[in-house]
């Protein structure tokens, strides 16, 4: 009887004879990350990857059911090392799982009849972490701060956009495309599944330019952005401002006004305020801005 090595060694054998046939590809499913240890004197940092499944979109009226966490250790210079054991708990909403979830997720009412999430639970495990990240992060951090505030003094990274995919010759970003097109499979749509799932494809080398997704990711969570607003632009020059990024905010808030908005990084920020004073105001203003840090990136702050 093959042993379990062997096993896989004959099914790794041939699944290679498919793919050198050039008429087959094959998808293997994600595995857990092997722990790697660090060259002495390597600085590394704590990373935790974070999954919610919830009943809707909005973090003002919807719940969360399913809540993952996946510690990680890195080196600055994005090299995985090692992976914690993941945190996984289900919670029971005020009101059913809407069939729409259940379809999505695979999550009944059955199965979170009882279940709750203790906060100080989420909050010991996620305290140590020096990086939260989601594939998602817009969606998963405004649910996240309002279930445990310690999330908002943490810095957060998005591994859907904080990478160039397209650079890198992918066509899309969502989580289960990545996965495909880096030869992975998984059980979508549950969030520790979703966790280990990104973990795989942010330690992968890009298929350009040879870094490591996560290495990538690292440094555009590090670098400064500013958010610009075209405050009281010239309604005529509405198709102008959307051709070339901006999007429009209806609700103002005492953070940001009522108005046309584009995000640009450090090196674009003179750049845009020229387009803006020359193509849209001509003339000299001032309009209004805000830096954006990894710390306040994705929240409901900004």
């Amino acid at each position: 009887m093959l042993s379990h090595h062997a096993a896989d060694a004959d099914l790794e054998a041939l699944a290679a004879t498919l793919e050198a046939s050039g008429r087959y590809r094959v998808l293997r499913r994600v595995e857990p990350c092997s722990s790697v240890e660090p060259p002495p004197g390597t600085p590394t940092r704590l990373g935790l990857l974070l999954d919610l499944e919830t009943t809707g979109l909005d973090p003002k009226q919807d719940e969360i059911i399913e809540w993952a966490m996946l510690p990680f250790t890195y080196g600055l210079d994005g090299t995985l090392y090692g992976v914690g054991e993941a945190f996984s708990r289900l919670r029971q909403p005020s009101r059913p799982i809407p069939p729409a979830v259940t379809e999505l997720t695979g999550i009944t009412d059955a199965m979170v009849a009882g279940q709750r999430i203790d906060p100080e639970e989420v909050a010991a495990f996620a305290a140590p972490a020096a990086l939260v990240i989601a594939h998602n992060a817009g969606f998963d951090r405004r649910f996240a701060e309002r279930f445990w505030a310690g999330f908002a003094d943490k810095p957060w990274a998005c591994s859907m956009d904080g990478v160039d995919w397209a650079a890198e010759g992918f066509e899309g970003r969502r989580l289960g495309y990545l996965a495909m097109r880096c030869g992975l499979f998984f059980g979508g749509h549950r969030a520790v599944h979703d966790c280990r799932a990104t973990l795989a494809i942010l330690a992968r080398p890009l298929p350009r330019c040879g870094q490591t997704a996560l290495a990538r990711l690292l440094d555009s969570a590090r670098q400064a952005s500013w958010r610009i607003w075209a405050a009281d632009a010239p309604f005529e020059q509405k198709d102008r401002l959307k051709a070339r990024g901006y999007r429009w905010n209806g609700e103002a808030t005492e953070q940001q006004p009522r108005a046309w908005y584009r995000d640009v990084t450090e090196a674009e920020r003179e750049a845009e305020l020229a387009f803006l004073r020359e193509e849209i105001y001509g003339r000299a203003m001032e309009p209004p801005m805000r830096r954006i840090t990894a710390r306040d990136r994705y929240s409901e702050r900004v």
